[in-house]
């Protein structure tokens, strides 16, 4: 497989030379060097050690490059199976120890793989660069794409050639060869930087947790919560104190029960201040040199801003149809959020409370207000939304209801971890279809959010099968205690799982295309289709079960969440507007454009993009907002909402179509989620639909439409 270091998030440069081979007792005691004989190619977590990672990386860009180096100068004439096919098989071992490595880098750190990743980052960019910019190379993909028409290839191989050439040609294959020195050290940069942001964030976030003195500063909180907080507290040497632990996104879950406003506002700043107040992790200055560098290779590449060049590969194509969608969104959520503030305000008023209403008591007092309107407040659903009943009863059993797959847990297969749980998974003929590791506990170690990714990806050419792991961040509560869900962390689970699907019912021949090697704003469209069943009535009344009694959630609190979905819609828009906005501002900047000052840059775009409302902070700030400079997201972060619209279409298809039936399921695994990149995106909604995505849903869903 080529490999593009998606898993790491490392941008692509160039190694001159191959490394010497590693010696063979390296090669016979190190795991990576063979694939595993364990099911499916799992891996062997037992046998992975830290100091196997260098040599691995090592031995296999050497690998790849002598594979690359033959294609590159084979005397025959090239052909589709000597050149594309030839670079698909290429850097097996390479593949094997990155996608293994950037799984647990992002989930089980260490200062050891920490500092692995920092010097890694700039050598994967580099053999990427050995790869993209090698010119005999390209000239036999260039030769095979001008006479695609006349090679007689199925359309899979066909997209397959053209995606290689577009890959080729973005990633500085027609430069000059003083235009090329130029963007590998720009792309050496790029990936330096990328991973000191990194970690940057998640020591800046373990560094931010909150520590108070007393157990009467948290009231609100429940008790087990509170003996949690104690026992973080004296992990860290912080005896007869307590410690809440501060989470990724700028809102922060014990602002909705904490009832001292004092603590919730220091809650609150520690939250939005990170990475900008100085010291060892401050992430101003890399931000600004991660801006100015992707707006050179922009520009380097032919391109006005970094955004340019990277929406022209996704389905919205331009910086025009992005800015237009989000500025038709900004004012109308806005409005909304001044209405749902007005509200908070008229509580605090009627308590006397004698303040108005900032960030830090958004939360508080929007329970408060829920609890007026629909006469219930989010604790009452947390004792219905036990993990494991959630997960094997929610998740699994709506995806053996539509898909008809099963699940059976499996304890032989090794973990890193000893929380992460492994499934066997199962299709509708009783043929194994894929294994699913399930990672959902929150710890210092792990980078914070929700994400999918796989160790092992489907494909015909390769014989492979999806080996996939979802991760959650739920805090874990003391032993003996119950892990209750909050509604949003169910969504998050059923969301997860809908990537998982993605990538487990990949039917593909090329690895370029499994599972959701798809465009950036379309890959959230399914897991965002896959929340819909978290809420469906046979689902929810599967797993929707009190904890202590086994008592279904009564009918009537369900319908009141069902009635509150729209409540809050105003807020919840806005803050995820204003971190895309930001993410667009940023990321449309021209090299000379470049601010020296990044809280007063990102003051003075909220301002000017009308979302400026204080009590209603961006998801995620300039200093803290990994999707945007890590690598991952950048230029992208619109695409939750731009695969919303396609979301909420799809969800009116199979309310259309009678809901949690095979037949549902079947077509839409049939006509997309098998497809994994093998077409144009759209088109592939296309095929699943009947038409072109419609808008109306998404407005209606957001409380848009002024209804």
């Amino acid at each position: 497989m080529l490999v593009l270091a998606a898993s790491l998030g490392l941008a692509m440069t160039q190694i001159a030379h191959a490394a010497p081979a590693a010696p063979a007792a390296a090669i016979a005691a190190n795991p990576f060097f063979k694939a595993s004989t364990l099911p499916f190619q799992y891996p062997a977590f037992d046998q992975i050690k830290d100091e196997h990672f260098a040599p691995a990386f090592a031995e296999g860009m050497r690998q790849q490059l002598k594979e690359i180096d033959a294609i590159a100068n084979n005397a025959k004439a090239a052909t589709f199976e000597n050149t594309v096919v030839a670079m698909e098989r290429s850097g097996q071992l390479l593949t094997r120890v990155q996608t293994t490595f950037g799984n647990l880098q992002g989930a089980n750190t260490n200062d050891t793989l920490d500092a692995v990743d920092r010097d890694m980052s700039p050598k994967m960019a580099a053999h990427g660069d050995a790869i993209y910019l090698n010119a005999k190379l390209y000239a036999r993909v260039k030769s095979l794409y001008e006479q695609r028409d006349k090679l007689h290839l199925d359309a899979e191989s066909k997209h397959l050639l053209e995606r290689y050439h577009t890959d080729f040609v973005r990633a500085g294959a027609k430069l000059s060869a003083a235009d090329k020195e130029k963007l590998k050290t720009i792309n050496g940069d790029i990936a330096t930087l990328q991973t000191s942001f990194t970690q940057n964030v998640l020591k800046e976030t373990n560094a931010a947790a909150l520590v108070v003195d007393s157990r009467a500063e948290l009231a609100g909180m429940s008790e087990a919560a509170i003996d949690g907080a104690a026992a973080a507290a004296k992990a860290k040497g912080l005896d007869g104190k307590f410690l809440v632990a501060i989470t990724n996104t700028s809102g922060q879950a014990p602002l909705a029960e904490l009832t001292n406003r004092a603590v919730r506002e220091r809650l609150m700043a520690a939250s939005l201040t990170r990475g900008s107040h100085g010291g060892e992790f401050d992430s101003r200055a890399i931000v600004l040199k991660i801006a100015k560098a992707r707006a050179d290779k922009a520009v380097l590449l032919g391109y006005a801003n970094f955004a340019a060049y990277s929406l022209e590969d996704q389905t919205a194509k331009t910086t025009g149809a992005v800015n237009q969608l989000l500025g038709e969104l900004a004012k109308p959520a806005v409005t909304n959020a001044r209405k749902e503030a007005a509200d908070l305000q008229a509580v605090v008023d009627a308590d006397k409370g004698g303040f108005q209403v900032g960030a830090a008591d958004w939360a508080f007092y929007t329970d408060k207000v829920r609890a007026q309107r629909f006469a219930f407040d989010e604790n009452q659903l947390k004792p219905y939304f036990e993990l494991n009943n959630v997960l094997v009863n929610g998740v699994f059993f709506a995806a053996g209801k539509l898909y008809g797959l099963t699940f059976k847990e499996r304890k032989d297969l090794p973990v890193y971890n000893p929380d992460v749980r492994v499934f066997d998974v199962f299709d509708a003929d009783g043929k194994q279809l894929a294994i699913f590791l399930a990672d959902m506990y929150a710890r210092s170690n792990k980078q914070g959010g929700a994400w999918m990714n796989e160790y092992i990806s489907q494909s015909g050419l390769m014989g492979t099968h999806s080996v996939v792991a979802n991760h959650l961040n739920i805090p874990k509560p003391p032993a003996g205690e119950p892990t209750l869900m909050t509604y949003d962390e169910v969504k998050t689970t059923f969301h997860e799982f809908g990537h998982a699907l993605h990538g487990m019912f990949s039917n593909v021949k090329y690895p370029r295309f499994s599972g959701t090697n798809v465009p950036r704003d379309f890959v959230e469209y399914p897991s965002q289709v896959n929340e819909m069943w978290a809420v469906w009535p046979e689902v929810l009344g599967n797993y929707a079960k009190h904890y202590k009694t086994g008592a279904p959630m009564p009918k009537e609190l369900l319908d009141k969440v069902v009635a509150s979905k729209k409540f809050n819609q105003g807020f919840l828009t806005t803050e995820y507007l204003a971190a895309s906005l930001l993410d667009q501002r940023w990321h449309q900047l021209a090299p000379s454009q470049i601010p020296t000052d990044v809280l007063g840059f990102e003051a003075a775009a909220l301002k000017d993009m009308g979302v400026d409302f204080a009590p209603v902070p961006p998801r995620y700030r300039t200093t803290y907002f990994s999707h945007a400079f890590s690598g991952g997201y950048s230029a992208g972060y619109y695409a939750y909402l731009w695969s919303e619209k396609l979301d909420a279409d799809t969800v009116e298809w199979f309310k259309e179509s009678g809901g949690l039936l095979r037949k549902n399921g079947d077509w839409f695994r049939k006509t997309l989620l098998s497809r994994g990149g093998t077409a144009d995106a759209l088109e592939l909604f296309r095929n699943f639909r009947g038409r072109d995505s419609k808008i109306q849903p998404l407005l209606e869903r957001r409380g848009l439409t002024g209804k």
